[in-house]
């Protein structure tokens, strides 16, 4: 058995060395071996390794990057190596370890070494006043969940979803808690692009990016904006270089410089490993939050020269008369202020896109975490629509996603506000009348314990109280809960910090073998580009005691809805229950995947398609035949007023960023490699200049202190990092300086949390 650390990041043993001008080579290789050979021993390494990404295999439950139509035997990242091996570990959390462990020791437990422990196996209950958990049977566990739903109104229960979740567990969650009564299904989603998805659906009308694979290989300009791919999504680094091969130029817009972006040693070429690929031909060091500047700025440019597809904007585009007015009277002198460029970048950077015929826009948190993020996108939007840049091959939207199944989950019904039209096809199929009142999401589920308006909350996966903002005031409003339910693969620290009554549920991963009535069951998932493909785990499970999360669901189901009918205290709900006979899918996920198929537009003949390698694509009108689902069947330009962060004297804008050594909020390692940083997290990475301005050296030990609204949040004891980041911007590792980012700063429309424009001031370490 792997043994896991006695001790979790002892910050004493930090160590700053030079960042890395390259990333991946034969060093990434390493330290994806060393990770999984500790966790899983050579032969399930071997095992699990060459079975990621594979068409016969599972898919890798990282990052949502596309596989290629051909596969390399080795087909993953260093990162997603990683966290194949947190999932796949020999390493075990049983019930002794709970009786060994109480909720007070483990509150002192940081996310590292909470993680490390291994993989649950057996359900757990934690009743109130209790000092430890204790094992409670699976009927049981799912009686006192039907008990504590039948003692309070639906909505005063939130049903949490995160991006790991099958799309056919996702599709019976979201029908169970629509059955129940409500629609309070916040997800991941709504704390990273949660901005793409509103900004192109108000635009292009479908919230999803429109390239392809092969679009982003064979684009003549691609620019990188917001998005650290090194790290967050590695196997993309391939598709870049592909794309360089063919005469691409790639423009990184950023306020860090990136490892990622700058040579690529590809592991799986001779070239890769000695010479490696320079990928980025710029690199615009834009200040945080002036990525809206500086599109309109391009904008404006690209109309200066006339350097526009007429017939298309006639053809296909609305709004283009008020948006070309409002560029026109732009203020260069807010745009320089803005973006930290020059006019000659940005003029540079716009002679690019005059000279390229086919252009795609990549981008992550770095533009969706802002006030304006949704203002932002739409401007992005409006960049590519003056050059027709949508609908054709080499050019489009490219929102990286950060999560392997976030897309799927949205897909599938994970949403607090559906449109009618899934809404009706649900009614039909299953012989009920769904909700139509929108539910809560992320944030407002934060408000609604905050304030006593929930009693219940339950997590399909994932780790809330360190993946959202404001973490006393989350943590305090978790804590106000009558109970909380977590289906999980390993311990986080959403299992330490909950309501007065606790369950823990193991579930299943992507790596274990899912065998039910019928036999060997697969799931399916839906990556980055609108592509589902099946997965089929190969691992025995960790323990017999451990369930999928199909069966979770639809164990419940029949609890709360026994006989077909409605459980004690959903009994006058004017809708019904839907008409499900949940014992039967669970026993055959073909069953699941048959409705499925009647509900949700484009999987159609669901079965057959995924028997297909590599499955199928969803469709995308933008991308297949340039028709827009707006009024008039025309992609929408907007005209918005430029905005950026107001930072007062003496403040920093603070980015919450992630560790090389991290996916999301699962903490694999010590390390930031490619930003030099080993043996610790609470690292501040600033700018000399802004260092010195505050009477503070590299080295120092700072306080982080937000400011918004009246109202101050601290991070203590955080070790000042001399680095070339943008002047007046900063960042720090999430989750530990969530704790900053208030829940009422969020994104408007998106109310995405304001991740990367947080305004914070340095006080030296008592």
């Amino acid at each position: 058995m792997a043994r896991a650390p006695e001790h979790g990041i002892d910050e004493s043993e930090l160590r700053v060395g030079n960042p890395k001008q390259s990333a991946a080579g034969v060093p990434g290789v390493l330290h994806a071996m060393e990770s999984a050979l500790d966790q899983m021993g050579p032969v399930r390494t071997a095992k699990t390794l060459l079975a990621v990404n594979q068409t016969d295999g599972f898919d890798c439950p990282g990052c949502a990057w596309p596989e290629a139509e051909k596969r390399h035997t080795a087909e993953f990242c260093e990162n997603g190596a990683k966290a194949v091996a947190e999932e796949a570990t020999r390493r075990r959390v049983p019930p002794s370890f709970f009786a060994e462990h109480s909720l007070a020791d483990l509150a002192e437990r940081d996310d590292y070494w909470l993680g490390q422990q291994g993989r649950l196996t057996h359900p757990m209950v934690r009743e109130e006043g209790a000092t430890h958990y204790r094992p409670i049977s699976w009927d049981d566990a799912f009686d006192l969940i039907a008990e504590e739903l039948g003692a309070g109104e639906p909505d005063q229960a939130i049903f949490y979803t995160s991006g790991r979740t099958s799309n056919e567990a996702a599709f019976l969650y979201q029908l169970m808690v629509r059955g129940l009564g409500t629609n309070n299904l916040p997800d991941c989603s709504n704390m990273c692009h949660e901005s793409s998805g509103a900004a192109l659906t108000e635009t292009i009308g479908i919230g999803k990016g429109s390239v392809s694979l092969a679009d982003v290989e064979n684009a003549e300009l691609i620019l990188v904006a917001g998005q650290n791919p090194g790290t967050n999504h590695p196997r993309m680094l391939s598709a870049l270089e592909k794309a360089k091969a063919r005469g691409a130029v790639i423009v990184a817009i950023n306020p860090l410089p990136e490892a990622g972006l700058g040579t690529f040693h590809n592991p799986q070429s001779l070239r890769g490993v000695t010479r490696g690929t320079r990928l980025a031909d710029d690199f615009l060091q834009i200040r945080l939050g002036g990525d809206q500047a500086l599109f309109q700025a391009l904008g404006a440019l690209l109309i200066e020269a006339g350097a526009l597809d007429h017939e298309f904007l006639v053809d296909s585009v609305a709004g283009f008369d008020a948006y070309a007015d409002h560029v026109r009277h732009l203020d260069w002198d807010d745009v320089l202020t803005a973006t930290g460029l020059t006019r000659a970048q940005i003029e540079a950077l716009a002679d690019r896109l005059i000279g390229s015929d086919a252009t795609v826009v990549c981008w992550a948190m770095g533009l969706t975490q802002h006030p304006h993020a949704v203002a932002t996108l739409r401007d992005v939007v409006n960049v590519l629509l003056l050059q027709g840049n949508i609908g054709k091959p080499g050019a489009g939207v490219c929102p990286v996603r950060g999560h392997s199944n976030v897309q799927g989950d949205r897909t599938m019904g994970i949403f607090e506000k559906m449109p009618e039209s899934f809404l009706s096809a649900l009614d039909r199929e299953f012989s009920f009348i769904a909700p139509r009142e929108h539910g809560y999401d992320t944030v407002a589920a934060i408000e609604a314990m905050r304030d006593g308006k929930a009693r219940l909350f339950m997590a399909m996966g994932g780790n809330f109280l360190r993946a959202t903002p404001d973490t006393a005031l989350t943590e305090a409003a978790m804590q106000r809960m009558a109970f909380t339910v977590q289906v999980s693969t390993k311990l986080n620290r959403s299992h330490v910090i909950t309501g007065r009554r606790a369950l823990i549920l193991p579930a299943l991963g992507r790596t274990d073998r899912d065998v039910q009535a019928s036999g060997p069951q697969r799931v399916t998932v839906e990556d980055s580009m609108s592509a589902v493909h099946a997965s089929s785990g190969r691992l025995e499970p960790p323990s017999a005691h451990v369930l999928s999360e199909v069966s979770i669901v639809c164990r419940l189901a029949e609890r709360v809805f026994p006989d077909g009918g409605p459980s004690a205290g959903n009994a006058s709900r004017p809708g019904g229950v839907p008409q499900v006979d949940w014992r039967a899918l669970e026993g055959d996920y073909r069953l699941i995947r048959d409705h499925i198929s009647r509900v949700v537009p484009g999987f159609e003949d669901y079965e057959s398609r995924i028997d297909e390698p590599g499955g199928f694509v969803l469709p995308h009108p933008p991308r297949d035949t340039r028709s827009f689902a707006l009024p008039g069947g025309r992609a929408v330009m907007t005209a918005n007023a430029l905005e950026y962060p107001r930072v007062p004297e003496g403040r920093l804008l603070l980015q919450t960023i992630r560790s090389h050594d991290q996916f999301n909020t699962t903490i694999y390692g010590k390390d930031d490699r490619y930003r030099g940083i080993t043996g610790g997290r609470r690292v501040v990475f600033v700018h000399d200049d802004d260092l010195a301005e505050r009477g503070l050296a590299d080295g120092d030990m700072v306080d982080l202190i937000s400011e918004f609204n009246g109202t101050e949040r601290r991070a203590e004891a955080f070790r000042a990092v001399a680095y070339p980041t943008a002047r007046g911007c900063i960042a720090a590792y999430f989750p530990e300086t969530n704790v900053l980012v208030p829940v009422d700063s969020y994104a408007r429309t998106s109310r995405t949390p304001a991740s990367k424009s947080v305004v914070v001031r340095l006080e030296r370490s008592r």
